[in-house]
């Protein structure tokens, strides 16, 4: 497995791992209607535009074949007001690629990123009743808020996590 930047020209095949993997990830927790919904042209406009953002930061995980199978990104989300702080804002794999080892790969590029920015604090948002919460609390990212958010026509309850130390991170991950 390979991790590396993504570029502009694979828009299309992280946007097949965002809408594949929201299907999966959340069939029990957003309704079905919403996720058949999904649009793999509408979610690939969608990275075209965050990757060619100069202030996102956008990983990929490709496989032996050259496949993306797996994806993770971050900015500054414009509500954040830390100083010296970012946003994981989505680490998303095929089904069968998860529980491989791939997104704690994912999040050390993300976070040797951090580091390399100089941040002090990240924070990430995640659906209550997503079970990635735990794979972010295991490494060390601490409830600080609850938010309800509107997603397909539901109220739904969100986490937003803080990580205040990114060497202790980063020493999980080794």
């Amino acid at each position: 497995m390979r991790i590396r930047r993504a570029s502009i020209d694979e828009a299309a095949s992280i946007a097949k791992v965002h809408v594949d993997s929201w299907r999966t990830t959340y069939r029990d927790i957003i309704s079905s209607s919403h996720l058949n919904n999904l649009s793999y042209e509408q979610h690939t406009e969608l990275w075209r535009d965050n990757i060619g953002k100069e202030d996102n930061h956008v990983v990929v995980a490709e496989d032996e074949n050259g496949q993306i199978v797996g994806f993770a990104d971050s900015w500054k989300q414009e509500s954040s007001s830390a100083e010296s702080s970012g946003d994981l804002t989505s680490i998303y794999l095929f089904e069968e690629y998860q529980g491989q080892g791939i997104g704690k790969m994912l999040l050390k590029a993300l976070f040797n990123h951090f580091k390399e920015m100089g941040y002090e604090k990240i924070f990430v948002e995640v659906l209550e009743d997503n079970k990635t919460r735990y794979f972010y609390e295991h490494y060390g990212a601490k409830l600080i808020d609850t938010a309800e958010i509107k997603i397909g026509g539901e109220i739904l309850n969100e986490l937003i996590y803080e990580w205040d130390d990114i060497d202790s991170v980063l020493g999980k991950l080794r």
